[in-house]
């Protein structure tokens, strides 16, 4: 009974693991999708070149990468995706930015408002908390080529405007009208980034207790899980202890 037990956890978490990169998988073909209008040559679409990075890293079969483009560039029978924003502030006062690529804002937008009142949030208007955030490009490196001085010199030398510096990569943040031309520089010198994207980085922070956050990190996580849900930026700051505790109970 024992060795049976076992085998169902085991394939439990199997079948958890594959519904979440099912989820993967639909986000990024919707992107890949929406990207491929432009043109379907990466070469003169940026937006499709960050798309394919992204879904190269996820390890999408090219074949799948290939029909979305398709679809995308008209090719095939494609749906009618639009980008759509959604903003609101989360437990605490946090803010709290959704990106979505939709083909029917009528089920969209109840269900990202339904999120947001399970947690104690609440769903504002266009434009109600992005005013905390600037838009900008984000480069990451895994195991970039350079470190220290060098990484810096040449992060400077690229024209981007901070870096990060972690433990196993860095992050390099750059105005968004700039990202492809900054990645492209960054490529040649560091390798391949592991992502390339815009995204809303907050100009100020609020603080959150352990109750909150972890009503918020439930939240996030429900947004998340939304098919039609791209990303999910916020503003929130919490102590590293109460984090880790929180993430480990």
């Amino acid at each position: 009974m024992a060795g049976h037990s076992q085998f169902k956890n085991i394939m439990h978490r199997k079948g958890a693991q594959d519904a979440k990169r099912a989820k993967v998988f639909t986000k990024l073909i919707r992107e890949l999708t929406v990207a491929a209008r432009g043109s379907p040559d990466p070469d003169t679409n940026p937006r499709l070149r960050t798309a394919i990075v992204a879904a190269r890293q996820a390890n999408m079969p090219k074949d799948t990468m290939e029909r979305a483009i398709l679809r995308g560039s008209g090719g095939a029978d494609g749906d009618n995706y639009e980008a759509v924003r959604y903003e609101g502030y989360g437990p605490g006062g946090v803010a709290i930015i959704v990106e979505a690529l939709t083909d029917n804002r009528n089920r969209t937008a109840p269900e990202i408002r339904s999120a947001f009142s399970k947690y104690g949030g609440n769903l504002g208007e266009t434009n109600s908390v992005s005013f905390q955030f600037e838009q900008v490009g984000q480069i990451d490196f895994e195991d970039p080529q350079q470190k220290g001085e060098d990484l810096f010199n040449t992060i400077v030398e690229a024209g981007a405007e901070d870096m990060v510096e972690e433990e196993n990569g860095c992050q390099v943040f750059t105005e968004a009208k700039s990202l492809h031309k900054v990645s492209g520089f960054l490529e040649e010198k560091l390798g391949e980034p592991s992502a390339c994207k815009l995204v809303w980085r907050p100009v100020n922070t609020v603080a959150v207790n352990e109750d909150q956050i972890e009503s918020l990190l439930k939240l996030i996580d429900l947004l998340e899980d939304n098919d039609d849900v791209q990303a999910v930026f916020s503003n929130f700051d919490v102590d590293p202890e109460v984090l880790k505790r929180v993430l480990s109970s």
